[in-house]
């Protein structure tokens, strides 16, 4: 089965966060959400979400994929973090996919994993990240391009989670579980 990072940061869309951890573990795939120090974290609207461990203690684990929450200062959080860079890059070299919501992209982009691909996020999220070189496009709930995902925000949460589950193991897993969400 698949094994999927999401890193927590402090100031991170809970909604979005949650929404993915949770209906990725009901497809049985392993996930595991690493917070960037030792300490809780606070998300953007003061929920306290206790990762299962440190980024630093996963540096080394090999995923399938990662997938970065938005929400601010969070998403600014994972930007500032060479660490996050670093695996988002080593991902990519590897044929992984990699995976952003919100103003999340914006962290896929200053890794230079958006240079010419289509993709989505929160309106003005990407302002000043080069956009010349990315077919950037906010209508779309969830954009897929090759191993590069990104989605909106936390309205299109769930459609994301769910774009997730068909990619990584495939359509009937996704059909089975967004049944048992009743929606």
């Amino acid at each position: 089965m698949a094994h999927v990072l999401v890193p927590l940061a402090q100031g991170c869309e809970e909604l979005e966060a949650i929404t993915v951890i949770d209906l990725l573990r009901r497809a049985g795939i392993t996930v595991i959400s690493a917070g960037l120090d030792d300490q809780p974290v606070t998300a953007s609207r003061g929920t306290v979400l206790i990762p299962d461990t440190t980024l630093d203690a996963v540096l080394d684990d090999d995923f399938d994929m990662m997938v970065l929450p938005g929400g601010l200062p969070g998403a600014d959080n994972l930007n500032d973090d060479p660490r996050i860079h670093q695996l988002l890059k080593q991902l990519a070299d590897n044929g992984k996919y990699t995976a952003a919501i919100c103003a999340a992209p914006r962290v896929l982009a200053r890794a230079g994993l958006l240079n010419g691909r289509h993709a989505t996020g929160y309106p003005g999220s990407l302002e000043g990240y080069g956009l010349e070189d990315i077919d950037y496009d906010i209508q779309q709930a969830v954009v897929i391009d090759g191993r590069v995902i990104t989605s909106r925000g936390p309205g299109t949460a769930m459609d994301f989670a769910l774009s997730l589950i068909e990619v990584l193991a495939g359509k009937d897993k996704r059909a089975e579980v967004e049944a048992g969400l009743v929606r």
